[in-house]
């Protein structure tokens, strides 16, 4: 008979940061059904985070406070830096899941792709330009801070890719939901791993 696989201890993590710039309370369940409550003071944002638990089938919870009176820079750095944490504190060893992710995700005209790797090693790289300076009143520089943040606090490689699209709502969407699904994969529980860590080193740390 086949052995039944154990159920999975719960993969949820609650960090509070507080700094000179921002205090920000997160509450992450990698295993959920992509509920969201964002309130983060940048309505862009909000939008943004709001598709990505939507679309990783996570359940996310983020209020914070920073000093948008200066600009949005902080606000969208350290609620990147925050929910790495919290992912990487959800994942832990990393073991019996995929790893690896990857998705390609149509936005009308835009075409956005992202491929990830859960390796503990961080890396960025960051294809996408932007026609306009700005989304309402978030710039459109800031995508990029965000996504550095996440894959450095997380441990992860991202490669976030533009294939082709103009319309910066629907290239920054296009993002967001291409990493959503990508990381849905890669956080999956792998029923063939028997809850192996996936590396023939034995580990997944830098």
């Amino acid at each position: 008979m086949n052995a039944v696989p154990a159920p999975l201890a719960p993969r949820i993590a609650e960090i509070v940061r507080e700094t000179g710039e921002t205090a920000i309370t997160l509450r992450l369940d990698l295993d959920g059904t992509g509920q969201a409550e964002i309130a983060t003071g940048i309505g862009f944002l909000d939008h943004m985070l709001t598709a990505l638990a939507r679309h990783a089938m996570f359940d996310l919870t983020v209020e914070a406070r920073g000093d948008l009176h200066v600009d949005f820079h902080h606000t969208t750095e350290d609620v990147g830096i925050v929910l790495g944490q919290a992912l990487r504190r959800t994942l832990g060893e990393k073991r019996g899941i995929r790893r690896y992710g990857h998705a390609v995700v149509p936005m009308d005209e835009a075409l956005a792709e992202a491929a990830i790797d859960l390796s503990g090693r961080p890396f960025l790289v960051w294809q996408v330009p932007f026609e306009r300076p700005k989304i309402g009143e978030m710039d459109t520089e800031l995508f990029e801070e965000f996504f550095r943040a996440l894959s450095s606090n997380g441990l992860f490689a991202l490669h976030v890719m533009l294939r082709h699209g103009h319309n910066a709502h629907h290239v920054a969407e296009g993002c967001f939901k291409a990493v959503a699904r990508a990381l849905r994969q890669a956080v999956e529980p792998d029923p063939r791993a028997a809850g192996a860590i996936p590396s023939t080193k034995g580990m997944l740390e830098a």
